[in-house]
C-alpha cells in the first residue's frame, strides 16, 4: 500500500483541502472499482459535459440520479421479475447497482435523458461572477503636501 502526506500542501495552500482529500482518497484506495454498469464521460463543450452509463433492461422509473454533498449518484433498482419466465442464456445484466462521480465545485447538472438503453446526464461548469478574471483599475494618489512644499521652495 502506498502512503502519501499532504502535509506540505496544507502548508503552503488555503482552501484546497477539499482536493487534497479527494486525491488522498483515490490513492488510498485499495478496493477495486465496480465495472458495472460501463459508463463514458466526455467533453461536449468548453465548459460542458455529458455522462452516458449503459442501462440496458431498466425503465427510467427503476433509474434515480441524485446530487448530494458535490457527488452525482446513479442507482437503479429492477422492478420483481416475472417467475415464469425461463432463461437458456442470460447475458443481459440487470442487477441493482450505486455509481457515483465526485463533482468539482460550480459543477451543476443540467439534465437527464434515457434513450436507447442509455442514460445519459448533462453536466454544466458554471464559473461565478466573483471568480472571473477582472482588471482592476490603477488610480494615481495625489501627492502630498509636504513634498509639493519643497518642491516649490
Amino acid at each position: 500500500m502506498r502512503g502519501y502526506d499532504f502535509a506540505p500542501l496544507y502548508r503552503a495552500t488555503v482552501g484546497f483541502d477539499r482536493i487534497a482529500d479527494l486525491m488522498d482518497r483515490v490513492l488510498t484506495t485499495d478496493v477495486a472499482q465496480p465495472s458495472y454498469p460501463p459508463y463514458n464521460i466526455e467533453k461536449t463543450a468548453e465548459n460542458a459535459y455529458r455522462i452516458s452509463i449503459a442501462v440496458a433492461g431498466f425503465t427510467p422509473e427503476e433509474l434515480t440520479v441524485e446530487v448530494r454533498d458535490n457527488a452525482l449518484h446513479i442507482a437503479a433498482r429492477k422492478a420483481a421479475e416475472e417467475e415464469d419466465r425461463h432463461f437458456l442464456h442470460r447475458g443481459i445484466a440487470t442487477r441493482a447497482f450505486d455509481r457515483r462521480f465526485a463533482l468539482a465545485d460550480h459543477v451543476r447538472v443540467d439534465g437527464a435523458t434515457h434513450e436507447h438503453g442509455m442514460l445519459h446526464i448533462d453536466l454544466v461548469r458554471e464559473t461565478p461572477e466573483a471568480l472571473k478574471p477582472r482588471r482592476i483599475e490603477i488610480a494615481t494618489s495625489p501627492r502630498p503636501a509636504a513634498i509639493e512644499a519643497e518642491k516649490a521652495e
